[in-house]
């Protein structure tokens, strides 16, 4: 299995809102560290260092004028004198609110994001686009004729919609791999998201969509994070209805519900004829996460690839949350090295 990865995503750490104190996010650093080096203790040393990023592929899912918002944020906070060492909002369009695109910094802070769990640093950008741009390649790769690939992305991505950043997400990696297998001539592909959030920026991107169906399974929305999208009568809506499947569940949840959940999913993509998949791999479904409440083991993360491999299907990996820091490399790599075999 080939892995893509790059390492400017260390200059990207920020602050977070995490009950009721700014701290610094969960997201740091020494989770793409963790993994790359399990990486190469289990015997991944076939890595590649991604191409340039590809604006018109970025343009085709995400709005141009967010990306460019992204790309400037950092340096506009600064020029309009703010002294925080990350560039947050304090103020975001509610109900009954107008959502046009006010002028300010701190307003379009608010305006392009959903929540605050998410900043922008100085080297945010940078990180950002090294993560799309892994994502790509890796897509590319599979597109090719290989196998599989794993984007090792940080920071994730599938929080990410067309147009707003939050949960630890900028632009959509995941929605990036599927758009490229779209772009290379696959006809049909599916989007798996394995982490124990929603991926609301994935669905939202594609829920308009039949080209590119969508399968989550994840916390019940209406006790976790992202609480307002997630929920199982999501379906899609014009062409994309039917292509978006949501598998809530509870809190508590252990292997025999979560892999039950796996097998509803696995049948549904099977019955949308996908050509190809990206697995957005979260492994924050961990028993010992620190900010999640499902209850898998490490032996849970190679059931998980050997799962995904009876899929028989080309597949693209992408890298998405996963906070117990200690376990994070095992688990990650517990499901490449399984689907490998």
């Amino acid at each position: 299995m080939r892995v893509f990865a790059t390492i400017d995503h260390h200059d990207h750490h920020c602050l977070e809102l995490d009950e009721g104190e700014l701290i610094p996010s969960w997201e740091g650093p020494d989770r793409a560290d963790i993994v790359d080096a399990e990486l190469l203790a289990r015997g991944f040393v076939d890595v590649s260092v991604p191409g340039p990023l590809d604006p018109a592929l970025i343009a085709r899912v995400h709005a141009p004028d967010y990306v460019e918002f992204l790309g400037s944020a950092h340096a506009r906070w600064v020029a309009a004198g703010n002294v925080g060492p990350c560039a947050m909002s304090n103020g975001w369009p509610a109900r009954r609110m107008r959502h046009l695109r006010p002028e300010g910094i701190v307003a379009q802070l608010g305006y392009y994001s959903f929540a605050a769990d998410c900043s922008i640093a100085e080297g945010t950008w940078r990180a950002v686009v090294d993560a799309a741009r892994t994502a790509d390649a890796a897509a590319q790769h599979v597109a090719a004729g290989s196998r599989t690939a794993f984007a090792r992305c940080r920071p994730p991505g599938h929080h990410a919609s067309r147009d707003q950043f939050g949960g630890y997400c900028y632009l959509n990696n995941a929605a990036i791999a599927a758009e490229r297998l779209r772009a290379s001539g696959i006809d049909r592909v599916a989007v798996l998201d394995v982490d124990y959030h929603h991926g609301n920026g994935t669905q939202d991107i594609f829920y308009s969509r039949d080209d590119v169906s969508f399968c989550s399974i994840h916390a019940d929305p209406k006790v976790e994070f992202p609480y307002f999208l997630g929920h199982a009568d999501e379906e899609g809506i014009s062409l994309g209805q039917g292509a978006n499947l949501n598998i809530p569940l509870p809190h508590g949840t252990g292997p025999d519900v979560w892999f039950a959940a796996l097998d509803e999913g696995i049948a549904w993509i099977d019955g949308r004829g996908a050509d190809a998949l990206v697995i957005s791999l979260g492994v924050d479904t961990f028993i010992d996460d620190p900010i999640s409440q499902f209850r898998l083991t490490s032996e849970d993360f190679t059931r998980l690839g050997r799962r995904l491999a009876e899929m028989g299907r080309p597949t693209v990996f992408v890298m998405e949350g996963g906070y117990a820091t200690e376990a994070l490399g095992t688990n990650m790599v517990n499901v490449l090295d399984a689907f490998a075999l």
